[in-house]
């Protein structure tokens, strides 16, 4: 019990659970956590003892269940057929895409990755989608296997861009349901592909839980995603992206790119040590940028070391540095970027959700006052 409420982890554990998109309180946590001590103890006689993150997602079932909500949005922690969320009858089931993750859990390719996510699909529970090949072809088999309907977003919705106000972006959604006009108030060009693949898949929920167009846009002009292109102005700017694997990080790069053509980059950088270090930095390198990388510290994960990184950068030919401690690296590459640079903080969720967190109640709060 002890180890769950050291205080460096607390705001991590808090922030898994979330209520209309507000963490839950530290006294919330504390009461339901105390009440599922009998349980656990069951569990733990009979099959072992829980781990970390099967704790927490059984606090946050329990959570939901007492404050009666009315909907809850449930994200896989890892692959899909074994994982803990697994247990529950949804009203629909989404797929975002699929990419080279978790290599060390779900398997060494696409496909092997793709049949792992596949286990979510449920009979006469729809299987939304914005999967390519050859992951689409595996999930649309594995959602007949079950007697489902597979829904492709590539073949539901079309994208089309509008003008946008800088740091924002418009376009238009369309289905065979519904046209809706979006301004996002996030960046990233894949963010459109998010967004329609979130409306197709309200699109599928019956009738009294789906909102209309109306409120869909109201929602979207209403956007906050920590952590995902998520930019604050300044002299430098800065932008949080957890972009923990080659996938993300490609995204992010191009998303960098076009949003910020002429700018310089100053990265802060720490990764998971199972997690193909060269090919999420390979996209970065092809940036003007310069590079701090560092660690973090979450329980059960171990961050792989800064002078590895530093290596993996040198042998690319880019010039960079190696800080243990993530706030003394974040302040290094804000002292190293000049007025118009921009600081981009991204890898593990661990260091973006750490630093964003140092940010907002340091450089942040006093830029407000």
């Amino acid at each position: 019990r002890t180890g769950l409420h050291t205080k460096p982890h607390l705001t991590s554990m808090l922030e898994r659970t979330r209520f209309d998109g507000r963490t839950i309180d530290e006294e919330a946590f504390t009461r339901v956590f105390e009440s599922m001590q009998p349980a656990l103890a069951a569990t733990a006689a009979e099959f072992g003892r829980p781990s970390y993150y099967e704790t927490l997602l059984a606090l946050s079932f329990v959570a939901f269940d007492r404050a009666h909500v009315d909907v809850a949005v449930i994200e896989v922690g890892i692959g899909g057929k074994l994982d803990g969320t697994n247990l529950i009858q949804p009203e629909v089931a989404i797929v975002t895409n699929v990419g080279l993750d978790h290599t060390d859990v779900l398997g060494d390719t696409v496909e092997e990755i793709a049949r792992d996510k596949a286990g979510i699909a449920k009979p006469e529970v729809p299987l939304v989608s914005d999967a390519r090949a050859p992951a689409r072809a595996i999930l649309e088999s594995a959602a007949a296997a079950v007697g489902t309907r597979f829904i492709a977003v590539a073949d539901a919705a079309t994208i089309s861009a509008r003008p946008s106000e800088p740091y924002r972006q418009s376009f238009a959604v369309g289905t065979e349901s519904a046209a809706y006009e979006l301004t996002l108030p996030v960046l990233g060009a894949f963010q459109q592909r998010n967004a329609a693949t979130a409306i197709v898949a309200l699109e599928q929920l019956r009738p009294a839980l789906r909102p209309g167009a109306a409120a869909i846009e109201r929602g979207f002009g209403n956007l906050v995603i920590p952590g995902r292109m998520e930019f604050f102005p300044g002299f430098p700017g800065i932008v949080f992206d957890i972009a923990h694997n080659p996938d993300k990080a490609a995204g992010l790069a191009q998303s960098l790119a076009q949003t910020f053509p002429e700018s310089r980059f100053s990265f802060v950088i720490a990764i998971g040590d199972s997690k193909d270090s060269a090919e999420i930095l390979r996209p970065f390198f092809a940036l003007s940028a310069s590079f701090v990388f560092t660690a973090f510290e979450a329980p059960g994960r171990v961050a792989v070391s800064p002078q590895r990184l530093l290596n993996i950068a040198q042998q690319a030919g880019r010039s960079a540095r190696a800080i243990v401690e993530p706030t003394e690296a974040l302040g290094v590459a804000r002292r190293n970027a000049d007025a118009s640079a921009i600081v981009v903080v991204t890898g593990s969720t661990f260091v973006v959700g750490t630093l964003r967190e140092w940010w907002l109640s340091n450089v942040a709060e006093r830029a407000r006052s």
